[in-house]
């Protein structure tokens, strides 16, 4: 993806965002130089991965394959051995009108996937086959909305309209995309290292690689190790 069209999506997710009344945190608006500047004391923030994050999969296509997100925080995966300490992570996202997040599952992270306004949010969800790897085409998959059971056949679509939720445990298939228009989606999840908990159906990339056209108006967390040397923990 060229800088100037990520800048444009991160302003163009900032006025969506602010429209529905939800604020962002202040380092959300602070520069590469700020946080530069102030590097000494972002230590949490560069290694928890908080901060934008807009990425196209490496298939070049961001309208239609492609996700806005924005970790406002994030744990730490050690702690999970513990049993103690900031296991969660909340992440606030944007999926537009028919722009698909493709087939995936976790290995640890439990997650609450919310509708928080605009159109309907679409999933598509299979059960795990067994081997971690593949989706098991037959079987039904039961997942819990706003405290009710669902069940729905292999590959079925949830619609969840905003103000509705859905829970997705660790081996939970899943795509979406906005159904009808743009949604505002809320993640509320255990703690995850995006490095390590993400599987795709097919190979595909989890960050974008970035054409450096003009200047960054903000760091993704994919700019974190270049511009300071850690790989953070973001998660989706």
């Amino acid at each position: 993806m060229k800088r100037s069209r990520v800048n444009e999506i991160i302003a163009e997710a900032d006025e969506f965002i602010r429209s529905f009344g939800y604020v962002m945190p202040p380092f959300a608006y602070w520069s590469p130089s700020e946080m530069k500047d102030r590097e000494g004391e972002i230590g949490n923030i560069l290694n928890a991965g908080l901060g934008w994050d807009v990425t196209d999969y490496g298939q070049g296509n961001f309208d239609a394959l492609g996700l806005f997100l924005f970790t406002v925080r994030n744990g730490n995966a050690a702690d999970l051995e513990k049993g103690r300490g900031m296991l969660y992570a909340e992440k606030i996202m944007i999926s537009r009108h028919d722009q698909i997040s493709p087939m995936h599952r976790h290995t640890i992270k439990a997650e609450d996937i919310i509708n928080r306004g605009g159109a309907k949010l679409a999933l598509q969800l299979y059960n795990d086959d067994g081997t971690n790897e593949g989706i098991d085409t037959t079987g039904d998959v039961e997942v819990v909305t706003d405290g009710l059971k669902r069940v729905l056949p292999a590959g079925g679509i949830l619609e969840l309209s905003p103000g509705e939720s859905v829970t997705l445990l660790p081996g939970n298939w899943h795509k979406f995309w906005g159904e009808g228009g743009d949604v505002l989606i809320g993640e509320v999840s255990t703690v995850n290292d995006d490095r390590t908990d993400n599987t795709f159906l097919d190979p595909i990339g989890r960050f974008s690689a970035i054409d450096e056209d003009v200047d960054p108006t903000h760091l993704l967390v994919s700019d974190y190790p270049k511009w300071f040397g850690t790989t953070g923990t973001s998660g989706y």
